[in-house]
């Protein structure tokens, strides 16, 4: 079964990197269809993380500038994920409205994404009221998908939707597939062709796509999950995480050990799509910046490989913040985990 799982996804693998500009990810295509298509225009993906996902652009990160997708897509990615804080530019009282100039922000972004040819998904991101107050918070977060659906419903298909990054917290399996259950319709009413991206609890673990209840008959989504394993080489030394201190001077080579947990993984992931028959997305990957070079490059590297060769789209964590590939002071590439993502 696996064989033949690799077989299948050795192909879509051919096609993202030999053809991504010729996927047919129109709306006219059929919808199973358009979701392979629409994942393979997907298939070299930067997060540009820490930019819209704050309660204001700047706070962790650059602020974000036409340029960055002109020097993203000359450095050969595909697509682009905007994480999104709605939530914080949205009212607390029904019907939520949104704030139009922040609204026009986003179009600006998604102009700029398209100017350029690269795809883009829209990711609501940080919206910890959710995960804290699932129940409560419910009617708002519904509110704000039905705006930003109806905002895009003109937008061409390489416009994709994401319905919320990482549910944890008190958002456990039950209650993430119950929101998915009313998130989806919702978008349908105005966007009926979409392709939306869905991930487990767990903050998107691999382990829980497993748990996710999708709508069998509904064939415009891409599975998405994160992977940031083990979280003593991809998190030392960031001072969000409990402990992380103490992970600094963590390496990763690649040893049998280190390369056979990271397969155990993307197997998982891979056997759970052709069960599902789903293209996937690995929507988050990367090491922080207080980690070795030589660490951050080899496990980069062999990520991207073992993604690929099971034919899944990726996304890099993150464009030019705390775990940035780009240098946005000195203006260049960190040439090594330029290459360790897209080949030299």
């Amino acid at each position: 079964m696996l064989a033949r799982a690799f077989q299948h996804t050795a192909l879509l693998l051919s096609l993202m990197l030999s053809g991504m500009a010729m996927a047919d990810c129109s709306f006219e295509v059929a919808a199973q269809t358009r979701a392979e298509a629409c994942q393979r225009l997907l298939a070299r993906s930067m997060n540009l993380g820490n930019m819209l996902e704050f309660e204001r652009e700047g706070m962790y990160g650059p602020v974000l500038e036409a340029k960055f997708f002109d020097i993203i897509k000359a450095a050969g990615f595909s697509a682009v994920r905007l994480p999104v804080r709605w939530d914080a530019r949205a009212a607390y009282e029904p019907p939520y409205t949104i704030n139009p100039e922040f609204f026009e922000r986003v179009d600006w972004a998604v102009a700029n994404a398209r100017r350029v040819g690269l795809a883009i998904i829209l990711d609501m991101h940080h919206y910890t009221a959710m995960m804290s107050e699932p129940d409560t918070e419910l009617p708002r977060y519904l509110g704000i998908w039905q705006q930003v659906a109806e905002h895009y419903r003109a937008a061409p298909a390489e416009v994709m939707f994401e319905l919320l990054n990482e549910p944890m917290g008190k958002l456990d399996d039950a209650r993430w597939n119950a929101v998915i259950a009313k998130t989806i319709p919702l978008i349908r009413q105005s966007n009926p062709k979409r392709t939306l991206i869905v991930g487990g609890t767990d903050w998107n673990g691999y382990r829980k796509l497993a748990t996710l209840n999708l709508p069998a008959d509904d064939r415009d989504l891409i599975a998405t999950f994160h992977y940031y394993e083990p979280m003593p080489v991809t998190h030392q030394g960031a001072n969000w995480v409990a402990g992380g201190s103490g992970w600094l001077g963590t390496r990763w080579t690649g040893s049998p050990a280190e390369q056979a947990e990271l397969d155990g993984a993307l197997d998982a992931v891979a056997k759970w799509a052709q069960r599902e028959q789903r293209p996937v997305l690995l929507g988050e990957f990367g090491v922080f910046s207080a980690a070795d070079m030589a660490t951050r490059t080899a496990w980069t590297r062999a990520v991207v490989q073992g993604a690929e060769r099971r034919g899944f789209a990726w996304a890099y964590w993150e464009f030019g913040a705390g775990f940035g590939a780009y240098d946005t002071f000195t203006k260049q590439w960190r040439q090594p985990l330029r290459d360790a993502l897209l080949g030299g």
